[in-house]
């Protein structure tokens, strides 16, 4: 089992896309109130007194969208300063990235993740349940032209709806510094879709691609699970993420801090998480809640995805949104 160093942190749970594989369709859904949601100052106390003397000094922004919470370039800037933070990168949908790109890079942001699900823009909205395929590229080209490196496109691979896409997905590595990056559909957010849709496995995107271009092992890694890739004579690299066919658990180094203060241990696991707003709130010094994170740490090889019997069953109580993915 890998030491843990990275930290996904939910800024808010609210998103301004409803896509597919990530909501239930047709629910509704409750989302926290502005005082249920960890303060920009207590989640930099958090990391400062107690992740990071625990090792964990990576640091992924999600939502939700995260863009969407007011006062995130400054809190960019405020984690970034931290003494001992080795990386800080964003995953966004990048409705607002046209407009905060360069404050957010200015701030010291340099890696983003953007999903793109879709390079037509009917299929896009069919996914997101929303008409935004411009604003999204738009705001792409604006991360490219700042300099944000790595940047890399996520792409949930739906049978049926956007699989056809891949090997014209991929090929957007071949003259741009980007990486492509292709996840198999999880059962997590809308689990009736996901018993209708099913899901695509990685290697059969693979060998899509070798068939299409050729496929190398690729030389870009980041803090994630990828499996990383290259065609050959490309700029960028494609990667893959496959939980559900390849699991990869003995090399999950995360953990997951949710917008109202609870950290996950695992993605496909709630049933071990811990609240850790409601000690911080009471009073908690840094001391006690850096036992509870640690004893949270020590269990972690046994509850995750592997040992998921143990963990949830039936229906997750959260989206993947409300989760942070």
């Amino acid at each position: 089992m890998n030491t843990v160093n990275y930290l996904r942190i939910s800024l808010v749970d609210r998103c301004n896309f409803r896509c597919s594989y990530c909501m239930p369709t047709g629910e509704a859904i409750t989302y926290l109130h502005r005082s249920e949601i960890l303060s920009y100052e207590e989640l930099l106390f958090l990391v400062g007194e107690v992740f990071l003397p625990l090792g964990i000094d990576r640091f992924r922004l999600t939502g939700g969208e995260p863009l969407l919470r007011r006062g995130v370039v400054g809190f960019v800037r405020a984690l970034v300063g931290l003494p001992g933070v080795a990386d800080v990168s964003l995953s966004t949908n990048a409705y607002l990235l046209e407009e905060l790109a360069e404050d957010l890079y200015a701030a010291g942001l340099r890696r983003v993740n953007i999903s793109l699900d879709s390079l037509d823009p009917g299929v896009f909205a069919r996914i997101t349940g929303r008409d935004h395929w411009h604003k999204v590229w738009a705001g792409i080209q604006v991360a490219h032209r700042v300099g944000f490196d790595p940047l890399k496109l996520n792409i949930v691979v739906l049978p049926g709806i956007n699989e056809q896409e891949v090997p014209a997905l991929a090929a957007l590595t071949l003259d741009r510094l980007w990486h492509v990056r292709f996840i198999e559909f999880m059962p997590i957010g809308n689990t009736g879709y996901f018993e209708q849709a099913g899901w695509v496995d990685s290697e059969a995107l693979r060998r899509r691609i070798r068939e299409r271009f050729g496929l190398a092992e690729g030389t870009c890694y980041g803090n994630g699970p990828a499996d990383v890739f290259q065609i050959p004579g490309a700029k960028g690299t494609v990667g893959f993420i496959s939980q559900m066919s390849e699991c990869f658990c003995s090399r999950c180094n995360r953990v997951r801090l949710a917008a109202d203060g609870f950290l996950r241990p695992c993605l496909l696991n709630e049933a071990d998480q811990i609240d850790l707003k409601t000690p911080l709130r009471a009073g908690a010094g840094a001391a006690q809640l850096r036992e509870l994170v640690s004893e949270l740490l020590l269990r972690k090889p046994e509850i995750n995805f592997r040992e998921r019997d143990r963990g949830t069953t039936g229906s997750y109580g959260r989206t993947m949104s409300q989760i942070g993915g």
